[in-house]
Order: structure tokens, then C-alpha cells, then sequence
């Protein structure tokens, strides 16, 4: 896999349960949450390019598939990378794994770069678009 992909493992507790003992569909965003905050934790650059550029990431769509259940006691692997970057604009891709590499969801994240002054939507453009343009895998890389 990608040097560009990040993976995160976790293990599900109770507390991720619903009443039919496995993980609650919201605890899914979650995991896909802990799995960006490491792949900004793996690319200091990126970090530093939005702040120097006032920017901020701002989510505007996620589609999720969920494909096995997960419940109690599984040890499951997020992975996260970004596999597209358009003008305005950018793709994450998120795949959770068990230890035994069944795919129990898998999401498309779209999100913007917020202009905190303006606060609005601004192009990826300049060092930031370099940076990110830098990390793009394709979504294969996640399976290979």
C-alpha cells in the first residue's frame, strides 16, 4: 500500500454497540474521524500549508457502504488517504477492515478548504494544491 494512506487500528468496545450488538452506523464517522486526524498527525506539512494559508477542511458530502457488521472485542483497521483533488474540492477515501481483512464499511468524503476570514469556500490552489496533489493515491492502492 501507499505511503500515502494512513492506517489506524482500534478495537470495539460496548460503548460502540447499539441494542443489536454491533457498531452503531454513527460510530462509523467516528472511526473515519480518527482515521483523518492521523493522516494529518503522518503529513505535518499539509497542516502547516493550511494554516499559513488561513484555510481550513470543511466536509460537504460523505457516502458510506457498509459491508459487514462489526461488534465487541474486533480489531479493525482504518485506512485514509486522499485520491482526488479538483479545484474546489478534494476526495478522501476511507476503507475499515477487520484483522482478517473482511471490508466492513468503506466512505467518499468530499470536502472544501474554508477561508476562515471569509468564511467561505476558496480554490485549492498554490502550495496547498501542491501538497495535496503530492498525497493523491488511487483507490486500488487501498486493496493492494
Amino acid at each position: 500500500m501507499s505511503g500515502a494512506i494512513t492506517h489506524v487500528g482500534m478495537r470495539v468496545r460496548g460503548y460502540h454497540l447499539d441494542g443489536y450488538g454491533h457498531v452503531n452506523n454513527a460510530r462509523y464517522l467516528e472511526f473515519m474521524e480518527e482515521g483523518r486526524w492521523a493522516f494529518f498527525d503522518e503529513h505535518p506539512s499539509l497542516i502547516k500549508q493550511l494554516h499559513q494559508a488561513g484555510y481550513a477542511f470543511v466536509v460537504v458530502n460523505l457516502n458510506i457502504d457498509y459491508r459487514a457488521a462489526a461488534v465487541q472485542n474486533d480489531d479493525l483497521r482504518v485506512l485514509t488517504g486522499i485520491v482526488e483533488v479538483g479545484e474546489r474540492s478534494a476526495l478522501c477515501h476511507h476503507r475499515i477492515l477487520r484483522k482478517d481483512d473482511t471490508l466492513v464499511a468503506q466512505a467518499d468524503l468530499t470536502f472544501v478548504l474554508l477561508d476562515m476570514k471569509a468564511n467561505k469556500a476558496a480554490a485549492i490552489d498554490g502550495d496547498v494544491r501542491d501538497v495535496l496533489k503530492g498525497l493523491v493515491v488511487t483507490k486500488e492502492a487501498f486493496t493492494a
